[in-house]
């Protein structure tokens, strides 16, 4: 049985980037960590009922949100660990906010938080915990959010740092392989009713920079089942997500798959370069060997 942390900036990415990943391993026996480092205060709100916990008002957004993600996290079935909890059940740093809002400039805004100072709390907690493999964003934070951004340099950071025998023996990051974008527009096209009001995005639109290459992708983890657990566990973010059928809304209203498989590429701890995968195919999940 293998140990796998999975490092998020926010509420609710856990199950959106990782949480089939997540359920896959759990189901299996390992043992696996969220770790989060903030409590998503700018997030936006959905449900008029909740409308009074928007982050403009009093503050209250974050604490309920920590208490989506302790329900999504148990309905993964994974533990979680807050980045430099400070006794309270909350993190030292806050959600900075899409890029360009005032909230990047809080004294708590993780995406200026210093590097050196985060790094190495979450040394500290790797080489304690010692997992076999670490899971986070690609350097483009997945959709080039400041937070996820940050997340991504705090995990290089804290992984140069370490000795060899405390590195993970593997480390991830997040990416979604260019064939999987246009099939999974084409099920949305299918799937979602045009009365539900939501964009399904079209076939000129951009895609995040988290979509690499098909070749570039060294492991895929598929997993049906995990992905009940994953959209059931999406449902406990009810402040941020709508969840239906094999798909999601967030607060912009744009449909995404939920697909039942998530792609990685394997990196190496040290430096974080992508390392080549083994053979002409994918690994069938994160554990299996790609060097």
């Amino acid at each position: 049985m293998a140990r796998l942390i999975f490092v998020h900036a926010h509420p609710d990415d856990e199950t959106l980037a990782t949480g089939v990943a997540i359920a896959h391993y759990v189901s299996r026996g390992h043992d696996v960590e969220v770790l989060t480092c903030t409590l998503g205060e700018e997030g936006e709100v959905i449900p008029p009922e909740l409308a009074a916990l928007a982050a403009d008002r009093d503050g209250a957004l974050g604490p309920f949100r920590r208490g989506e993600l302790v329900g999504a996290v148990a309905r993964l079935g994974a533990r979680l660990t807050l980045l430099g909890d400070d006794g309270h059940g909350r993190p030292l740093w806050r959600d900075s906010g899409m890029a360009g809002m005032p909230s990047a400039h809080h004294p708590r805004a993780f995406a200026g938080a210093d590097l050196d100072q985060a790094s190495t709390l979450l040394a500290a907690y790797l080489r304690g915990r010692q997992p076999d493999v670490v899971v986070t964003y690609d350097a483009g934070g997945g959709y080039g959010h400041p937070d996820h951004i940050q997340t991504r340099r705090v995990v290089q950071a804290a992984l140069s740092t370490l000795e060899v025998q405390d590195r993970p023996r593997r480390f991830f990051e997040v990416v979604t392989p260019a064939s999987w974008v246009p099939a999974d527009r084409a099920w949305l096209a299918d799937h979602v009713p045009e009365d539900l009001g939501l964009h399904v995005p079209g076939g000129l639109e951009p895609y995040a920079v988290s979509v690499v290459d098909d070749a570039v992708v060294s492991h895929v983890v598929q997993d049906h089942c995990a992905a009940e657990r994953q959209a059931h566990a999406l449902g406990a973010h009810r402040t941020q997500a709508r969840v239906f059928e094999g798909y999601f809304a967030l607060s912009n209203d744009i449909a995404g798959r939920l697909a039942g498989r998530e792609a990685f590429v394997r990196l190496d701890p040290a430096s974080g370069a992508r390392l080549p995968r083994d053979g002409a195919n994918w690994g069938t999940g994160l554990l299996v060997d790609a060097r």
